[in-house]
Parts: structure tokens; C-alpha cells; sequence
């Protein structure tokens, strides 16, 4: 019965995930429609179409830096309220945003902006959800499920991006290349406002984290919330355990009292999940097939293949993060991408694009999806310490979409100078994420939070005490 309280609560956290998805992945479906529509019309250039196909992730960025802000100030539970609001408004001003202020069917640079506004506030809400969720997920589960319960956030994900990629195919499958530019990209975008309206009504009925209800002087709250978890011997053990960890407030607004290595790490976790591209594989997808020579609807459709695998390997993470580790699965999955990315570099140096380059995409993205897509969101919800949990995940959220904005808004213009050194970018990366994992990664499974903070902090003591040596 207690897993069963935890797992639906943990359902409800992940549809911030489902809308993260969602909201990233609806644009593979629209922004060649995008790019007719406002773009090409405008006479304007291939950068202007790769900042439009990527401003939601501005909205990322600030998100990612609020979402600290808002998870110590009122609650992991409310920023995911205010998450879903913005996800609405969002859909439904990105599917029309001449309301009220501009004529339909006269695209226009003020309208373009508008649009872009709109794909902000979304990113806004994203760039709250992917912090703060995992953070909720990480601080309601128990130790022995919490790598299996943050994965499925991750799972949430890429079915929120299969969804839409079935939902895009749809919508485009049978009309008019016209009517697909005219009218069926605001149908993609409006999509987004039936989970994104679900998502709003369900956290109404979920409590608070213990944590962070502890760390409001809560303590009865946290207690009734931990023995819907946990027996009673175990829930006052917890509790007793997270009150220790917030005992002294000197330093609890002090992002660096744990060092700055476990805020490097976290940092680069973040940078290296974006910069091996897979965000490009994932905005571009339908795109990159149609240069393999597929037309439009069977281009959208090798995408919904691209994503039931993406499904698949995630399904896999989740089965194994508990049993063999996030460290082994990070390491696996940096080979894989290499050996995926490399192959598509190759083929594009020879310009053999083909149903090869199709194989070598699946690789590269069942091996991201079986270990960087999951897995760095539980170590980001674990390696942090109680006291600067928000603070330092929010750091670390924010460089992610900062680096995500980077690799997606500088792709375009990188495949006009050479597609096989674009792709040969991404397989570097890759690589040297494997070397980053095996050096500096420690390993967290089965640990709880606490511990894990104790660990952490002994080691820092250490560190201290040879320098002063």
C-alpha cells in the first residue's frame, strides 16, 4: 500500500517530465512549417530560423535559475503549479498568437516575436519542472527506489516526445504541405494544452516533500507525509535523519560549503548531457530523415520508430540504475554514443546518407536514453546536499539549458560549413564524457540522501584538513 502511495504521487510529479517532452519535442513536427510561415516569408536568414526553432530554451535558462528561488521560497509542490500554468499559456498562445493583437494569416516580425514570447514562457515552465520535479520525486522516494523512481521522470520524457511525435504525424498525415504550414502547426502546439491542463488540476491532490516541509519548521507535516512511506520505526529514523542535516543554519544559505568540486561536477554533468548533441537529434529528427531522402509524413514517421526505441532503452535504465549502478551505466552509454555519432560523421563525410545513418542515430540515441537521459537527473537529485539542494540544482539546471540552447541554435549554421564535422563534434564530446564519468563520478546507489551528504562532507573535511597539512 505504501508503494503504491509513493508510485502514484511519483506519476503525478512525472507529468512535468511528460510536458518537458512534450513542449521540446513539438517543434520537430512544426519548425519547417515555422520556417515557411515566418522565416522564408520574411526573407529572413537560417540563424533567425535556428533561434526561433530553439527561444523556448531562453525560457529554459531562466526557468532553470528561478527554479532554486522557487523550490526554497514556496515549495517543491507550488513551482510545479506554477510550471503547469505557464505550460498552458504557452500552448495556447504559441497556436495562436495573433490573439487579440494581430491579423491571422499575415505573418509579420512582431508577430514572429510574439510567437517566440510565447515558446519562452513554456521554456520558463520546463526549465521549473526538469529541476523540480526530479528534486520532489528524489526527496519523496525511498532509498532502495529512488534511481528506479527519478528514471521514470526521465521516462516521462521521452513519452511526452513520443506522444507528440505520434500527435505531429497525425495532424500532418494525409493534409497538404499548405495546410500543414497554415494551419497544422497550431494544432501541434495547441495539443500541449490537454496534459498540460491535467498535469495543473492532479498537484492540487499531492503533499508537499519532507525536506522541504522540515526545513519550514514543519516537522508534524513531514512526519504524517514520511509514515504514508515508511513504518513508524523507519519514518521517525528518516525524519530524525533530515532534521540533522538542517541543524546548522550558518550554513545553509551557502551554496559552497560542501566545496566547489560537487557544484563542478553537477555543472558538467549538465554541459556534457547537452553537448553530445542529442537535442539535435531529437529538434531535428524529422528534418535529418528527410535528407536521407524520405518525404515528409514517412519522415515523421521514422521518428515515432526513433522514439519507441528512445522508450525502450529508457524502460531499460529504469530496470538497472538500482542494480548496477549509475557510474557503469554512464560509461556504457558514452561508448555507445561515440560509436553512434562516429558512424554518422563517417557516412556524412562520404555523403552515404542512407538506411545506415538511420542504424548509427538509433545507437547513439538508445545509448543516451539507457544512461545520460536518466541517469544524470538522479545524480543531480542526489549529489547535492539538503541544505543547498535548490540552490545547486538550479545552477546546474540552468548550465544545462544554457549548453542546450548552444548546441541546438548553432546547429544549423554548423551543418551549412560541414555535416560530418558536426556530427564528428557530437562524437568527441561523447567520448570525453566517458573519461569525465570514470574520473570524477562517485557512485550513489542504495544510499539515502543523508548519507549520501555524508559522505560528501567527510570527504570535503578531508580535503581541508591536507590542505592545511
Amino acid at each position: 500500500m505504501k508503494n503504491f502511495y509513493i508510485f502514484s504521487i511519483t506519476l503525478v510529479a512525472t507529468l512535468g517530465g511528460l510536458l518537458f517532452g512534450y513542449d521540446t519535442a513539438v517543434i520537430s513536427g512544426a519548425e519547417g512549417s515555422l520556417q515557411t510561415y515566418f522565416v522564408d516569408s520574411l526573407g529572413l536568414s537560417s540563424f533567425v530560423h535556428g533561434l526561433t526553432v530553439s527561444s523556448a530554451l531562453i525560457g529554459c535558462i531562466i526557468g532553470g535559475l528561478l527554479s532554486g528561488y522557487c523550490s526554497s521560497k514556496i515549495g517543491r509542490k507550488y513551482s510545479l503549479i506554477i510550471a503547469a500554468i505557464l505550460f498552458l499559456v504557452s500552448a495556447l498562445g504559441s497556436a495562436y498568437p495573433e490573439f487579440i493583437f494581430f491579423t491571422p494569416g499575415e505573418p509579420s516580425m512582431s508577430l514572429l516575436i510574439t510567437f517566440n514570447i510565447y515558446r519562452i514562457i513554456g521554456g520558463i515552465g520546463v526549465g521549473l519542472a526538469s529541476a523540480v520535479a526530479p528534486m520532489y520525486i528524489g526527496e519523496i522516494a525511498p532509498p532502495n527506489l529512488r534511481g528506479r523512481l527519478v528514471s521514470l521522470n526521465q521516462f516521462a520524457i521521452i513519452f511526452g516526445m513520443l506522444v507528440v511525435y505520434f500527435v505531429n504525424w497525425g495532424i500532418a498525415k494525409g493534409e497538404t504541405l499548405e495546410w500543414v504550414n497554415t494551419l497544422g502547426w497550431r494544432y501541434m502546439f495547441a495539443s500541449e494544452a490537454i496534459p498540460a491542463a491535467l498535469f495543473l488540476l492532479l498537484l492540487f491532490f499531492v503533499p508537499e516533500t519532507p525536506r522541504y516541509l522540515v526545513s519550514q519548521k514543519k516537522e508534524e507535516k513531514a512526519m504524517r507525509i514520511l509514515l504514508k512511506t515508511y513504518d513508524s520505526i523507519m519514518a521517525k529514523a528518516t525524519l530524525y535523519e533530515i532534521k540533522q542535516s538542517f541543524k546548522h543554519e550558518n550554513q545553509r544559505e551557502k551554496i559552497f560549503a560542501y566545496g566547489r568540486a560537487i557544484i563542478a561536477i553537477g555543472i558538467l554533468l549538465s554541459v556534457f548531457q547537452q553537448f553530445v548533441g542529442i537535442n539535435v537529434a531529437l529538434y531535428y529528427a524529422p528534418r535529418i530523415f528527410e535528407s536521407m531522402g524520405a518525404g515528409r509524413d514517412a519522415s515523421l514517421f521514422q521518428t515515432i520508430v526513433m522514439g519507441l526505441v528512445n522508450v525502450l532503452f529508457t524502460v531499460l535504465a529504469i530496470l538497472t540504475v538500482d542494480k548496477f549502478g549509475r557510474k557503469p551505466l554512464l560509461v556504457i552509454g558514452s561508448i555507445g554514443m561515440t560509436i553512434g555519432m562516429l558512424g554518422v560523421a563517417g557516412l556524412a563525410f562520404f555523403e552515404q546518407i542512407g538506411i545506415a545513418t538511420l542504424v548509427f542515430i538509433i545507437i547513439y540515441t538508445a545509448s543516451f536514453m539507457m544512461s545520460w537521459g536518466p541517469v544524470v537527473w538522479v545524480l543531480l537529485s542526489e549529489i547535492f546536499p539538503n541544505k543547498i539542494r535548490g540552490q545547486a540544482l538550479a545552477l546546474a539546471v540552468s548550465a544545462q539549458w544554457a549548453a542546450n540552447y548552444f548546441i541546438s541554435s548553432t546547429y544549423p549554421m554548423m551543418m551549412e560549413v560541414s555535416s560530418g564535422m558536426t556530427y564528428l563534434f557530437y562524437g568527441v564530446m561523447s567520448a570525453l564524457s566517458a573519461v569525465f564519468v570514470w574520473k570524477f563520478i562517485p557512485e550513489t546507489k542504495g544510499q539515502s540522501l543523508e548519507e549520501i551528504e555524508k559522505i560528501l562532507k567527510t570527504s570535503q573535511d578531508v580535503k581541508q584538513a591536507a590542505n592545511l597539512s
